[in-house]
């Protein structure tokens, strides 16, 4: 048994509700069940009960057992005194206020049916579990109940990315044009050298970026140099030694410092994604675009976004991945699949924030951009197709990444509206 459950149970009412009484005997009518708290103090603000006919409006405790309300000390806890009703499976203890004034308990293994303890051993007891907790039942799940459940998910993961936005912008005092650089110096390094770019991006404001954006060639110099890449004497090739020259210059103008923390780092990669291809797809997009905040902001589709991404790194790199060692020619264009992880991870998270930002709501144009982007994949989102869940777009997909880190790894199943409507089934 565990204390989710009865949280679970109280919250939407899957008990007798007929017949109800407190351990003193007196008749309970649960009138509102109230709002439910994640945060610190009692599970559930605002509830209404009858007791004994008397009306009672305050809040909600839930505990396995009645004496973890002294094993939590909530009986010398004042956010506790507004407690109307203590929910408990087993009545091991009378609880009481800090004016010792007696609460009513209600112990709910006497009003539970059988089927709910039944799905909810179902759900957790499974010694085959594979994947998920639900993965025998999660096809059967009502379509339009699973879809609606998808939608909020998005969002949900909508606000758990702004997270990185917000703190970023308020490093930045309010600069967004500086958080949109930062967050693509970190996406353009993806998962080798996110963290590298990230900090690259760091040791140079967006005001310093902004002054030499209009040429590719001192774009590439300031973010080459500051990731190291400039440093080496031996290399005779004529495009570095211009680059070395220009880096060199501004240093000196800007005064900027290399930080020996950054480390970019080309092992384990495909030579498209080495970190001399990406910083100067970057620099090329901003050469681009030099009101690039502002186009990303406003594109109003999927194909205004990759009209502004249609962007190759110089023609130096048409035939080197390195400097100084020829390739195969090639043009080094932005691809659809990584313009695609662009909009994913950057653009749409900070058009979501920067909308809230000024008032505007921009949701239906979000909704409408990530629905026609193709799914990702990845063995989170296989492993639901194999469980016959279809997922047709990227805020699906995003959505089944959301559902499985928050909820499936966490077993918050009761959190859930899949494992809400298994519980729920002949109750």
């Amino acid at each position: 048994m565990r204390e989710d459950l009865l949280h679970f149970i109280w919250k939407y009412k899957k008990l007798q509700l007929k017949g109800l009484q407190t351990t003193n005997g007196d008749t309970l009518t649960i009138v509102s069940a109230g709002t439910h708290n994640y945060n610190e103090g009692p599970d559930f603000f605002n509830a209404q009960v009858k007791i004994g006919g008397q009306l009672w409006a305050g809040n909600v405790e839930i505990h396995l057992n009645a004496s973890h309300w002294y094993a939590h000390n909530h009986e010398q806890d004042k956010n506790y005194n507004n407690v109307i009703l203590h929910v408990v499976w087993e009545d091991d203890a009378t609880v009481f206020r800090t004016d010792n004034s007696e609460i009513p308990t209600l112990v709910l293994k006497d009003y539970i049916s059988t089927s709910v303890l039944q799905n909810y051993q179902q759900l957790f007891s499974s010694t085959k579990k594979v994947f998920i907790n639900c993965e025998k039942d999660i096809a059967s799940v009502d379509s339009f109940l699973f879809k609606n459940w998808l939608d909020r998910l998005y969002l949900e993961r909508l606000e758990q990315k702004s997270i990185l936005v917000l703190k970023l912008l308020k490093d930045s005092n309010n600069n967004w044009e500086q958080v949109l650089f930062l967050m693509l110096m970190k996406n353009f390094g993806s998962t080798i050298n996110g963290d590298s770019f990230l900090n690259i991006a760091n040791n140079v404001t967006y005001s310093v970026f902004k002054k030499v954006i209009s040429k590719q060639q001192q774009s590439e110099s300031l973010l080459f140099g500051l990731a190291g890449l400039l440093q080496k004497q031996d290399i005779t090739d004529t495009y570095y030694i211009k680059l070395q020259k220009e880096y060199a210059f501004l240093q000196n103008k800007f005064e900027l410092t290399i930080n020996d923390e950054v480390a970019v780092a080309f092992f384990k990669l495909r030579p498209t994604n080495f970190p001399t291809i990406r910083i100067s797809q970057l620099s090329s997009l901003y050469v681009a675009h030099q009101t690039l905040f502002a186009k990303l902001m406003q594109a109003k589709n999927l194909s205004e976004i990759y009209a502004v991404c249609n962007v190759t790194a110089s023609s130096y790199w048409d035939n080197h991945f390195t400097f100084a060692k020829e390739s195969k020619k090639s043009k080094k264009k932005l691809t659809k699949s990584f313009v695609d992880l662009l909009v994913i991870n950057t653009i749409l998270p900070l058009r979501f924030c920067y909308a809230k930002y000024i008032g505007k709501d921009d949701n239906e144009a979000i909704l409408e951009i990530i629905t026609s982007l193709s799914k990702e994949k990845n063995s989170i989102i296989a492993g639901f197709t194999n469980l016959r869940v279809n997922v047709e777009n990227a805020k699906e997909g995003q959505s089944i990444l959301q559902l499985y880190k928050q909820y499936c790894v966490k077993n918050k199943c009761l959190q859930c509206a899949v494992g809400s409507s298994l519980l729920s089934r002949n109750s």
